[in-house]
């Protein structure tokens, strides 16, 4: 018995068209013309990334770049001050960076924005303890005032030009240090005229800035800065290494007391001052570590 119904070949007939469907559809991916490329250039192509990192700036700038920062820094604020400030009065050797506070007082902060402080060093040059200070403040990329003491600028001329070559400013803290409150008025001037004439003559170059010794001012003391246009100078925060408490007690107050504005006292000269050399190569790293930017002041 036979019958003209066949199935099977009917389901061969798809089966057959299906398989060739498919692998004509596989070869228009393998041709690249099907949704989304070869497979094989897709799976080799790399994943799309963002712009690369910046490379991470160096944690502490050099000591040599600081310095040069610095005296840039300082050279601009001299050339502001000098033309804000009167004609010097050549009759008194003022100089163009003079710039006196509002009251005629004394400046005992700076206000030259945050994080920004002064170290001053006084009572030298000193041929013993001023180049070692020079050599930390070079080392570390740090500006210094030195108040210098005219006798004894006059006995060590090269190291006050050595102080003022490596861009820290030199002013004006009386001939012998003396208590300037215990003075009669002519004697006032003449300590504070022949000190300004010893440094002008060692480091041609002429203080525009006056500290007192001891921090003691009076009237007379004030007039005769402002009659020689010489900006007076004192302090906030005083570690007394002159009396030579030890380097921690130094260090200790520096690190405790110093905030923005701050003028820091330390000392190069009248007496042994190797406590004060010892806390400032503790005192200076930890300072820019913290972030502070030292300026002449």
């Amino acid at each position: 018995m036979t019958s003209d119904h066949r199935p099977g070949k009917a389901t061969v007939s798809r089966r057959v068209l299906l398989a060739a469907g498919g692998l004509a559809l596989l070869g228009e991916f393998a041709a690249g013309k099907g949704r989304g490329g070869p497979l094989r250039d897709r799976a080799a192509s790399p994943k799309p990334s963002g712009p690369a990192a910046p490379p991470r700036p160096d944690r502490a700038a050099s000591a040599d770049a600081r310095a040069a920062a610095a005296r840039s820094q300082n050279e601009r604020a001299a050339a502001r001050a000098s033309a804000a400030s009167p004609a010097p009065d050549a009759a008194h050797g003022s100089g163009p960076g003079y710039t006196p506070t509002a009251s005629g007082q004394p400046m005992y902060y700076l206000d030259d924005g945050p994080m920004v402080i002064a170290l001053t060093i006084d009572d030298g040059p000193s041929p013993v303890y001023t180049p070692q200070i020079l050599s930390l403040l070079r080392r570390y990329g740090v500006v210094a005032t030195f108040s210098m003491v005219g006798e004894n600028v006059a006995a060590h001329p090269a190291i006050a030009r050595e102080v003022a070559a490596a861009g820290h400013l030199i002013i004006n803290h009386t001939w012998t240090h003396a208590n300037l409150t215990e003075l009669a008025p002519a004697a006032v001037a003449d300590q504070i005229s022949r000190a300004s004439d010893a440094i002008g003559e060692a480091t041609r170059t002429t203080p525009v800035m006056f500290r007192a010794p001891y921090g003691a001012w009076s009237p007379a003391v004030l007039a005769q800065c402002q009659q020689m246009r010489l900006a007076p100078l004192d302090w906030s925060v005083d570690p007394r290494d002159w009396a030579r408490p030890g380097v921690s007690a130094i260090t200790t107050n520096i690190m405790r007391n110093t905030r923005s504005g701050s003028i820091i006292l330390e000392h190069d000269g009248g007496g042994n001052r190797a406590q004060t050399v010892a806390a400032l190569s503790y005192v200076l790293p930890r300072l820019l570590d913290e972030g502070y930017h030292f300026r002449t002041a």
